[in-house]
């Protein structure tokens, strides 16, 4: 997806910004088609796969350019790699007043040529996102490139800055797919490198939070207090919501079943909760147990989108 948000971000803080996508593929890469990174003169996020490819289409992408660079790449040992595929390369460059325009959630421009002439294909495309929610997979048509625009992203809400809490933000955080709210009680809970893009919020009682938080947000309870922990539960399980993760061992589990009956829930709404969290077996490191939860989230989300493509996109 085109993450106009992060672009936008990244040309407040750094100006002129250069996006690179992958724009087709053949035989074996390193990437899918969409892939794509940002660029500036000091720095860059994202990833088209690494390697020499990565590194030539950065310094290129710094070099500037007046209009859409078109490139074609064999990942041979030109490059010192061995996929054996090729890809073509889309660059971009990027400024406060040419922010890409949306149309029906759709990003799509020329790629070969400079044109104002929407080809039939592409119009087609547009009609069907329009008229039936249907949003395409990234792909070049036409000469042209088109992209789903990621402008609406899954609610995720970390309760917790500790050990846990931090490993999460690190592992999810550079996802395009997730909008992260990160809640604990006080300021000097978070670290002071917050990643890009993730909003951390001070709540010294964070079930009156709980209680205003969005009905279809994805939920990770983690924090250093089980009365804080299951207060969480409590609010969140009369508040609605799409997901909800605790963090505790089985005993923990046991005990917070029985404490949320006694608070009037019924069974199968306490079965609603997921605990404990990540992969027992990849042990309880903090980030093994936040590769474990990744994990989790991400196969939900994917099975979502097989299942039913269009309606994943529009709830995402």
């Amino acid at each position: 997806m085109f993450d106009l948000t992060a672009l936008t971000r990244a040309i407040r803080a750094h100006g002129s910004v250069a996006r690179v996508v992958v724009a087709e593929v053949r035989g074996s890469a390193p990437r899918e088609v969409g892939a794509s990174m940002l660029v500036w003169v000091d720095g860059q996020s994202g990833t088209i796969g690494g390697g020499a490819l990565e590194y030539d289409a950065a310094d290129r992408a710094r070099r500037g350019g007046d209009g859409p660079l078109f490139t074609r790449h064999a990942l041979g040992p030109d490059l010192g790699q061995c996929c054996g595929g090729s890809v073509s390369l889309l660059t971009e460059w990027y400024d406060a007043d040419s922010i890409p325009f949306v149309q029906n959630g759709v990003i799509a421009r020329p790629a070969l040529y400079k044109t104002n002439e929407t080809p039939f294909p592409v119009r087609r495309v547009l009609a069907r996102a329009r008229s039936r929610q249907e949003m395409p997979q990234p792909a070049l048509i036409d000469g042209w490139m088109i992209e789903p625009a990621a402008e609406a992203r899954r609610s995720l809400w970390i309760w917790g800055a500790g050990h846990v809490g931090r490993a999460l933000v690190s592992v999810l955080s550079p996802l395009p797919d997730f909008a992260i709210t990160w809640v604990d009680t006080g300021a000097d809970r978070f670290p002071s490198d917050v990643p890009e893009g993730v909003t951390t919020v001070p709540a010294a009682d964070p079930a009156l939070l709980a209680a205003h938080a969005p009905t279809d947000a994805h939920h990770l309870v983690l924090t250093y207090s089980h009365a804080i922990d299951l207060a969480l539960c409590d609010t969140l399980l009369r508040r609605g919501f799409n997901s909800l993760g605790l963090i505790g061992s089985a005993t923990k589990w046991a005990r917070f079943r029985s404490r949320l009956a006694a608070l009037g829930h019924g069974p199968d709404a306490i079965s609603r909760i997921t605990c404990p969290i990540g992969d027992p077996s990849l042990g309880k490191h903090p980030q093994a147990i936040a590769v474990g939860v990744s994990a989790q989230i991400l196969r939900r989300a994917t099975a979502r989108a097989d299942t039913n493509p269009g309606r994943e996109h529009r709830q995402a």
